[in-house]
């Protein structure tokens, strides 16, 4: 098994597309097990075979991505569509919370 945490953090996409390239060569070569922790959804698309979703701590989805692509999941729904979640709080709770009060 070959373990990977981020591995395309910071990198500009280029370089992140060729390291998705050397993955799925280590993969075909070697006929490893590659676990990859990314955010990075063109990465995911790439590369994943299987995939485990977290959410706050809690396993929310696993599956393969044509799964995930079709998921109903809210959470899951804003992710891949990268949407914000809901305002909780006013712009005059943040300016107290800045003004210190």
């Amino acid at each position: 098994m070959l373990f990977f945490d981020e591995p395309s953090a910071g990198l500009d996409p280029v370089t992140a597309a060729g390291l998705d390239e050397l993955i799925i060569k280590l993969n075909k070569v070697f006929r490893m097990t590659i676990i990859v922790v990314t955010h990075e959804l063109p990465s995911v698309f790439k590369i994943a075979d299987y995939i485990i979703m977290l959410d706050k701590g809690y396993v929310i989805f696993t599956g393969t991505l044509n799964e995930l692509k079709n998921s109903d999941n809210p959470r899951i729904r804003m992710f891949l569509e990268r949407q914000p979640e809901e305002e909780k709080y006013s712009p005059d709770d943040y300016f107290r919370v800045i003004a210190g009060e």
